[in-house]
């Protein structure tokens, strides 16, 4: 299998919400968490197999399905998933906003630990509920957990939910099995349900580890629920497929009920056979885009560390998502986006989107090639320096 992620593929004019969104043709996106790779060969075989049938009706998900799902996290993450607690759906924002309707009322707290994907805020605010911060603390250039602050925010009769990002989005964490066994502990003792969105599991680099959340111990698997996608890894979102893992019976039907409330019942056969072939097929495209993605990560580093040295760079443990402190710059992370993207040509994510533990933050994704990558990087710094 050839994976050749130095080609540029063209993206703008097909409809595409990173590309097309610029304002003008000049302009580098570097913000929304899509990559301009290619698919994997087996996936783009499948779905072509698909076309070829010529009709596209209502999907059945079969077992094949479900077994492609169950082996590869056995394989691949030591995780043994029973085929009863999958229920599948269009994508992991419907599923954390199903289990949140599922699992809480009006008026009820939701803590999340920031900062964190934006759309956290909107699935919980759309639910009626409140979101209960927790800013992360920066040590040694990297987050931890503020756990007296989740005991605190954990103790609130009105706090039903902690929402988790495992690995965290925007700051590139990969959370250690002793750091979710001691969220858990705490979720456990005033009643607070663990859901875990997964979806960047798969984008993890060496030195690190995914663990997931359900599988640390039967503890963590009675008191969770798991969100998760192939479609950040495979580069699939557009596809609309994710799953929501629980081994109650008692959750699976609150969140069947919630996923059929919020129209997220059915799913399109693309999806479907996309997921089957990622899973069952594309784990030596995957190997290779971690590879080149820990290639840009260093040659990004290496660039802002002898142009920009003032800026920190989050070290990236997982996903294909740079946090940078631009603190140092005196602007906020507002007028930085928007000077990027004014004289620089460069979009990239303000660091408030995902709450005001952002401030003073940008988010920067490398998921492209290499040669557009580093014209991005000259142009952040060049602006940024002045």
């Amino acid at each position: 299998m050839t994976n050749d992620f130095d080609n540029p593929i063209i993206r703008r004019g097909t409809g595409s919400y990173k590309w097309d969104e610029a304002p003008a043709d000049d302009i580098i996106p570097m913000w929304v968490a899509d990559m301009d790779f290619r698919a994997a060969q087996p996936i783009i075989d499948a779905l072509q197999r698909r076309i070829d049938h010529g009709v596209f009706g209502y999907t059945l998900v079969d077992d094949e399905y479900y077994k492609a799902v169950t082996s590869w996290f056995e394989r691949r993450h030591g995780w043994r998933i029973e085929r009863e607690w999958i229920q599948y759906t269009s994508g992991v924002v419907p599923a954390v906003s199903a289990v949140i309707k599922a699992l809480t009322m009006p008026g009820d707290k939701v803590i999340v630990a920031t900062p964190v994907y934006n759309c956290f805020f909107s699935s919980i605010r759309n639910n009626g509920c409140e979101a209960a911060e927790s800013p992360l603390i920066c040590r040694n250039g990297r987050y931890e957990a503020d756990y007296d602050d989740i005991e605190r925010l954990a103790a609130d009769p009105r706090s039903r939910i902690f929402l988790l990002c495992n690995p965290h989005n925007p700051g590139g964490r990969v959370w250690t099995r002793e750091e979710l066994l001691r969220i858990n502990d705490i979720c456990m003792r005033h009643g607070v349900t663990v859901v875990s969105d997964e979806i960047h599991c798969e984008l993890v680099f060496n030195g690190h580890r995914y663990t997931p959340f359900a599988s640390i111990d039967s503890d963590c698997l009675a008191n969770s629920v798991t969100c998760c996608s192939p479609s950040k890894a495979f580069n699939t979102a557009g596809l609309q497929i994710a799953n929501i893992i629980s081994s109650s019976p008692e959750t699976r039907a609150k969140i069947d009920r919630a996923i059929n409330i919020n129209e997220v019942c059915d799913v399109n056969p693309f999806g479907v056979a996309a997921l089957k072939a990622a899973y069952n097929e594309g784990e030596e495209w995957l190997e290779a885009l971690l590879e080149y993605i820990a290639g840009n990560y260093a040659a990004l580093k290496a660039y802002f560390d002898e142009h920009l040295p003032g800026v920190r760079l989050m070290p990236l443990e997982g996903t294909y998502l740079v946090w940078a402190d631009i603190r140092s710059t005196g602007l906020t992370s507002g007028e930085a986006a928007k000077r990027l993207e004014t004289e620089g040509r460069v979009m990239v994510s303000s660091g408030t989107i995902y709450g005001g533990a952002g401030e003073g933050y940008i988010r920067i994704n490398i998921a492209c090639p290499r040669e557009r990558m580093m014209e991005g990087v000259r142009r952040i710094c060049r602006v940024l320096a002045e």
